[in-house]
């Protein structure tokens, strides 16, 4: 099984970044952080805390849970749907999104 990837988190929060315009520079001091900390996230070196994806959603108006998601942070009753209905969740996700 696959755990979280930062690097493709990383990737889609860059390509979020650079579409809405905003340099890292601008975007670290929108967020009250530091641009190397910001960049370790864009390279895949770090991923960062739920409560810092809440406030990226916020600032791009990109929905929390899904922006929570792709860091490969699934909501707890997300998990326990999947966990009491494993057969069917895993067959209505292969059905609905295999290529």
């Amino acid at each position: 099984m696959k755990k979280a990837d930062k690097k493709s988190f990383g990737s889609f929060l860059k390509k979020l970044r650079l579409t809405k315009g905003y340099s890292i520079k601008k975007l670290s001091n929108e967020l009250s952080i530091n641009y190397s900390y910001l960049s370790k996230i864009e390279n895949g070196h770090s991923l960062p805390s739920d409560e810092f994806i809440t406030r990226i959603a916020g600032l791009f108006g990109y929905d929390n849970e899904e922006l929570l998601a792709r860091a490969g942070k699934i909501p707890d009753d997300v998990i326990k749907i999947i966990s009491d209905n494993p057969k069917i969740a895993i067959e209505f996700l292969r059905k609905e999104f295999s290529g």
